[in-house]
């Protein structure tokens, strides 16, 4: 059959409201599937379970937590990532802590999705953003799938999860279709995937880059063999699998959407300096340092990382 991402996280949540009575979701305008992934589950499951809540995060992620610690795995949908700001004090001091201050006696199992991280045509600074290591950096397990059975998958795992997982679907991911030809089941958080074997560079990828890292590999498979490491899980993250590939090529890119300055990106360049085996200098191809994505399309895909970059990043380490 042929999946598509928004269709993928869609089976999720209704293979986990099946399976298990105490998954619930709250969000807003998900009663109507406005964002794709709640489409038809409030008919199925009815409004207890499918809470279509007023228009406050701060609210309902206060609701879902409580939820969260008297037996319930609920999941919150944030239609635009930047509202994770509004939450993430709630998120990060009460729900990811709890279970370590009381010494593992209360636990909060709460999923955020995320359906349309990171920059939509037109939707400009205020909706672009791609926080996904601010909550890497926090300690709190953070999933960037980049495709359709890796979101289902991932998604599955992280509303089982005992401990708060925020799930990233970026916006160019969402229209990704796969042909799937096994059954779908659930992905275990914290461990990456070798789309494409290689020998010269490893190119680590975050979420809807890995499409474009395979791209550039395939285009420049004459000239450099490159193995694209889709990480998958960004927190925690899959160090044993990057050494393993490095131990392969010596060589190492990243790609990621998001700001340059303490980003995913640097914190791999940084580990793999310190542990791994490098023989020559690391590159990363990121948004600029400080980038707020401006509402002109042209300018937005300016900031973004390219293709073209990419290709420069890739040809530099092997000088």
């Amino acid at each position: 059959m042929r999946l598509s991402y928004t269709k993928a996280l869609n089976r999720a949540l209704a293979d986990e409201l099946d399976g298990d009575p105490a998954v619930c979701v709250f969000g807003e305008d998900i009663g109507a599937g406005m964002a794709g992934p709640t489409l038809g589950l409030l008919d199925r499951f009815g409004p207890e379970r499918i809470v279509d809540t007023p228009l406050s995060e701060q609210a309902f992620t206060a609701m879902a937590l409580g939820a969260a610690l008297a037996g319930r795995r609920p999941v919150l949908e944030f239609q635009i990532p930047s509202l994770l700001f509004l939450v993430f004090e709630q998120l990060v001091n009460q729900a990811h802590k709890f279970s370590l201050m009381t010494g593992g006696q209360a636990g909060v199992p709460l999923t955020c999705l995320v359906p349309g991280s990171g920059s939509r045509d037109g939707w400009a600074g205020q909706h672009s953003d791609h926080p996904y290591s601010l909550f890497a950096h926090a300690g709190m397990k953070t999933v960037v799938p980049a495709t359709p059975t890796d979101a289902y998958g991932l998604l599955r795992s992280a509303i089982r999860d005992p401990d708060p997982v925020v799930v990233f679907a970026p916006a160019a991911a969402l229209a990704v279709r796969e042909t799937v030809t096994w059954e779908l089941a659930p992905v275990p958080l914290g461990s990456a995937r070798v789309h494409r074997e290689g020998t010269d560079v490893t190119l680590v990828a975050v979420g809807h880059l890995v499409h474009d890292a395979l791209a550039v590999a395939e285009e420049l498979a004459g000239e450099i063999s490159v193995e694209v490491l889709d990480p998958r899980t960004l927190y925690p993250f899959d160090w044993a699998a990057l050494g393993a590939s490095l131990e392969r090529t010596g060589r190492l890119v990243v790609i990621d959407d998001s700001n340059r300055s303490c980003g995913i990106g640097a914190e791999v360049l940084a580990t793999a300096a310190e542990e791994f085996r490098l023989v020559a200098p690391p590159r990363r191809v990121t948004r600029p340092d400080g980038a707020v994505l401006p509402f002109a399309p042209a300018l937005d895909r300016a900031l973004q990382p390219d293709r073209e970059q990419l290709r420069h990043a890739l040809r530099a380490v092997m000088k």
